[in-house]
């Protein structure tokens, strides 16, 4: 059974078949009223302080959930098409990032120890998780919390 997780709200659910009701409609967050649910492969529990960003299948952010402005600073208006890894972390080395990885080969990059810069420009290590979609979409999850 297809496990769903809010990234608004990170309220997890199951759903049989990803659809609203005997609707063609994306799932909806029952809790927080988010459009969508994004699907994950395995039961996920966010650690607390968790904050969800949701990207495209190219890594530019789409949506933030509650958490993402408490740990950068940065409000979803400031994010929304912007590169993921660009936006939010520093980067220390060359070759592939995580959100690249998990993007081009569809696998969950789980405990990525990365540097993250706020707002105000201040860099702190954070704990970051990355889970690709696995609908026609594509896309990505990326899940941040204080280290």
């Amino acid at each position: 059974m297809p496990y769903f997780i809010c990234p608004n709200c990170r309220r997890r659910s199951l759903d049989d078949d990803g659809r609203e009701g005997l609707t063609h409609q994306p799932v909806a967050c029952a809790s927080c009223g988010f459009g969508f649910l994004f699907e994950i492969m395995d039961d996920y529990y966010p650690a607390p302080g968790t904050g969800f960003l949701v990207c495209d299948g190219e890594g530019r952010v789409i949506a933030a959930g509650q958490g993402v402005f408490e740990l950068t600073g940065y409000r979803e208006r400031d994010l929304l098409g912007h590169d993921v890894m660009d936006a939010l972390f520093v980067r220390e080395e060359n070759g592939p990032t995580p959100a690249a990885l998990a993007l081009e080969w569809g696998v969950r990059r789980f405990d990525q120890r990365l540097t993250l810069r706020t707002r105000a420009g201040v860099e702190k290590v954070v704990r970051a998780d990355f889970f690709p979609a696995y609908d026609e979409d594509g896309g990505l999850l990326v899940a941040v919390s204080p280290r």
